[in-house]
């Protein structure tokens, strides 16, 4: 039977990952950050460890990796850490220097496939180059530096995958949905204004079978940007305002002319509190006037994912939210 180690394993991603790797017969061990978010959250089988792995070291990891045919990174900032100014710092050392030392580490314990949960805003940093967000901005520009370093770490022992991921819906026991700043967004408003374009989403489960089929067809060097369904920003929000029961919301297009300034400004106060985004806000706004959209059959005769009710999961994530 193939081990699998899952870093992240009690988090949302890794949750779901883990389970699918045991329906699939794969052994699995992992290590993720305390405390526990519910009891026996994983089966008695998966071997659960917690703590902090950048703590570890490398002889500890080297030991804990030993034996193990994969590697499923599900850890790490995403765009939605406001760090300390300068922001590439912060990203730098959060998400590349960690992935790079552990798929060295990896390697040379012998490990043969990694997949990385990274962000599909890699994928559309390359694809909206006119943008220049990797230029101007460190979530980007560190998440294409994060998958180099993995990539190479690996030549010529392991092969190296990324998922970049989009919207992700889904639940599980003892975490609150991420969709909550959304919902707030709404509540309450007469009128939610929001920019013309989309993006893809997924649910988690599908995430999880991507990531199991990344370790078994995947290629090296490659970076997998996953997509159930696409929905304009403007149906999202009002889907939000349905289910808040708030009937005489009105979700409003705005053109991005009459945004962006207010962006900015957010941006410059941002920097003069000594914060900055990983993505300006102002950036932010280009990207989300334009759809994000991925076509899952890109992905999906590859790494074997299903198609899945996205829409129907997402609603439910949301009643969550609305719950609390």
């Amino acid at each position: 039977m193939k081990e699998v180690f899952v870093l992240g394993g009690t988090g949302f991603l890794g949750y779901y990952t883990v389970k699918e790797l045991l329906r699939r017969d794969y052994k699995v061990s992992t290590i993720s950050l305390p405390p526990m978010p519910a009891e026996e959250l994983l089966p008695k089988e998966v071997e659960c460890r917690l703590g902090d792995i950048n703590q570890m070291s490398d002889e500890e990891v080297l030991e804990l990796l030993k034996g193990k045919y994969a590697f499923v990174y599900a850890a790490g900032a995403d765009e939605r850490v406001v760090p300390d100014s300068p922001a590439m710092k912060f990203f730098y050392e959060a998400n590349v220097l960690p992935t790079q030392r552990l798929a060295r580490i990896a390697r040379q314990a012998g490990v043969q496939k990694f997949v990385l949960f990274g962000s599909y805003f890699a994928h559309f940093t390359e694809v909206w180059t006119d943008l220049k967000l990797k230029e101007h901005n460190a979530y980007p520009r560190t998440r294409l530096l994060q998958e180099e370093v993995a990539y190479m770490e690996g030549e010529g022992g392991m092969d190296v995958m990324t998922l970049r991921l989009p919207y992700i819906f889904g639940m599980m026991p003892g975490r609150q949905p991420l969709w909550t700043m959304f919902v707030d967004r709404v509540k309450g408003q007469e009128i939610v204004p929001v920019l013309g374009g989309g993006t893809a989403m997924v649910t988690v489960q599908q995430v999880a079978e991507a990531a199991v089929g990344a370790i078994e067809n995947g290629k090296h060097r490659t970076g997998y940007a996953i997509g159930g369904i696409n929905m304009k920003h403007s149906e999202f929000h009002q889907i939000i305002a349905d289910l808040l029961g708030q009937t005489d919301t009105k979700v409003v297009v705005m053109p991005l002319e009459q945004m962006k300034p207010a962006m900015e400004k957010i941006d410059a106060e941002t920097l003069a509190h000594g914060k900055e985004h990983g993505i300006h806000i102002a950036d932010t706004a280009e990207t989300q006037n334009r759809d994000a959209y991925l076509d899952p059959q890109d992905t999906m005769p590859v790494l074997g994912y299903k198609e899945a009710d996205v829409r129907a999961e997402m609603i439910e994530t949301l009643k969550k939210c609305i719950e609390g």
